[in-house]
């Protein structure tokens, strides 16, 4: 899978941008604040439906316009697919495949799959647990529409029950209808616990091989699930903990609260790992990640990487830059020092400068 060429109006401080991709290695290069970042910020979000930032629509659209538009044109098989975004400051979005308008959002995870790989990604390791949850829904969502359909049942049951023990402490009386939400809760809860936890094993068979790599052959990683609950005491759990959820007003029990542990040789590399070792667990995972899109979809992600390069050493530079070869990847950087002393293969440049870009090269 590819992407062939991208179109984006009045989107961030594009008001019209036409772009062409090559099969191999595209480099986006310029100062910083220039619109480079916003470019592979629409290829995610015309991938998964959302901003790589968390940006609300009403934030992407320019500044002095209502609406945007992100067209982009993927070939997988000798196929061409057209995806067609409308955002809108008002409205919600609306997408299409090849002129078909779809029903849900969602119905467009799977069509794309892309990884996209920033400067704040290597701190997942370290941040708190909210961001390796999202980092595992947001892979799990383009690769399992079962999955998808769970977690977002399940996020509404969260905040409906939220809403009603908010309620339930100024009218008591309510108390009984929290069953119906704790049933649908331990439900929905039940599958993403499983599927992470499938997750998680999927991961470390491919995790393993590339740390040891990485790190010269000198540590072993493995990744661990800690579910905020077992699937088996769910359902108790969730009893247990309703007169504390009605006081504290909030749902206290769940896979919301999840976590995952990395590990290297035994040791807890969230708490005990040097920088060096955190960065390196971050960057086997991304890789981990692509292999696994290829193993699962048998086709290959397209890899967007955000200004990576320079936030690693040139032993980790290499070998991300030798482990991309068969991955359509679009890289931005300020500069094209590392993809010269590194002797890259380089397919295409674009310059980009105040919301333009120019082809510099192309194979």
């Amino acid at each position: 899978m590819i992407i062939k060429s991208i179109e984006l109006a009045d989107f961030r401080n594009y008001e019209s941008l036409e772009m062409e991709f090559c099969r191999g290695t595209n480099i986006l290069f310029g100062d910083n604040a220039q619109g480079k970042t916003n470019i592979l910020e629409a290829i995610y979000e015309s991938a998964t439906t959302k901003s790589h930032k968390g940006s609300k629509d009403k934030e992407i659209v320019n500044f002095n316009k209502d609406e945007a538009h992100i067209r982009t044109y993927i070939e997988k098989e000798g196929l061409t697919t057209k995806i067609d975004m409308h955002l809108r400051k008002e409205k919600s979005k609306g997408i299409a495949i090849d002129g078909k308008k779809l029903k849900k959002a969602a119905d467009l995870l799977g069509i794309c799959n892309v990884v996209f790989f920033s400067p704040e990604d290597l701190s997942i390791i370290k941040d708190g647990p909210a961001q390796r949850r999202r980092f595992v829904d947001m892979e799990l969502c383009q690769l399992d529409n079962f999955y998808l359909y769970n977690l977002n049942n399940y996020n509404k049951i969260v905040n409906q029950r939220n809403k009603l023990l908010k309620e339930i402490y100024f009218n008591p009386s309510l108390k009984d209808t929290l069953n119906i939400w704790d049933m649908q809760l331990v439900s929905y809860g039940s599958k993403i616990i499983e599927r992470r936890n499938l997750f998680v094993d999927q991961l470390n068979e491919i995790i393993y091989d590339i740390h040891k790599k990485l790190s010269g052959g000198r540590e072993e990683i493995k990744i661990v699930y800690e579910p905020d609950v077992s699937i088996e005491d769910f359902e108790s759990r969730m009893e247990y903990s309703r007169e504390k959820d009605i006081r504290s007003k909030m749902t206290s029990t769940g896979p919301h609260r999840d976590d995952f542990g990395f590990y290297i040789d035994g040791l807890d590399v969230r708490k005990f790992g040097s920088q060096g070792q955190q960065r390196t667990a971050a960057l086997s995972l991304k890789l981990s990640e692509i292999e696994l899109v290829k193993k699962i979809t048998k086709d290959t992600p397209i890899l967007l990487l955000d200004d990576v390069l320079s936030e690693l050493d040139e032993k980790r530079q290499n070998y991300l830059l030798e482990s991309i070869g068969d991955v359509q990847t679009i890289i931005t950087c300020t500069g094209l020092e590392d993809f010269v002393n590194n002797r890259f293969e380089i397919n295409r440049v674009y310059k980009i400068e105040n919301g333009k870009a120019t082809l510099m090269s192309n194979e």
